[in-house]
C-alpha cells in the first residue's frame, strides 16, 4: 500500500493505493463470459374456441381484475371493452375478440389472474 496526498479543486485528500502485479490486472480486466441467452417468452394463447362455437377470452398476462364491464347475457361487438386488468401498475383493456353474447364470466373485480386464465366466454 502506498499513501498519497491529492488536491482536487482546492481540497486536500489523503488516498491509499494498493500495488498489484500485472497478472492480477490482466485477470481483472479479462472479458467475462457472455451470459446465456434469455429464454423466449411463452406465447400468449389466442382465444380458444368453445364447444358450442363461442370463444374463451384468456388473460394475456398476470394481474388483477379492476373492473368487469359486462354481465352474463350481454351482447358485445368485436373491440368492446369487457374488463380492465391491472398489470405492473398499468390498466389494460381486455377487449372482445368477436361479436356475440357473454355466456359466462369467470372472474370478479379484485381477483388475481395468471397468464392464460379464462376470463369469460363469448357465445
Amino acid at each position: 500500500m502506498k499513501k498519497y496526498n491529492v488536491t482536487v479543486n482546492g481540497t486536500a485528500y489523503e488516498i491509499t493505493l494498493e500495488v498489484v502485479d500485472a497478472a492480477d490486472v490482466k485477470a481483472a480486466t479479462a472479458p467475462a463470459a457472455a451470459p446465456a441467452p434469455a429464454a423466449a417468452p411463452a406465447p400468449v394463447a389466442a382465444p380458444a374456441p368453445v364447444a358450442n362455437g363461442g370463444e374463451t377470452v384468456n388473460s394475456p398476462m398476470p394481474g388483477t381484475i379492476l373492473s368487469v364491464n359486462v354481465q352474463n347475457g350481454a351482447v358485445v361487438k368485436k373491440g368492446d371493452v369487457l374488463m380492465i386488468l391491472e398489470a405492473m401498475k398499468m390498466e389494460n383493456e381486455i377487449m372482445s375478440p368477436c361479436d356475440g353474447t357473454i355466456a359466462s364470466i369467470n372472474v370478479n373485480a379484485g381477483q388475481s389472474v395468471e397468464t392464460g386464465a379464462a376470463l369469460c366466454v363469448i357465445a
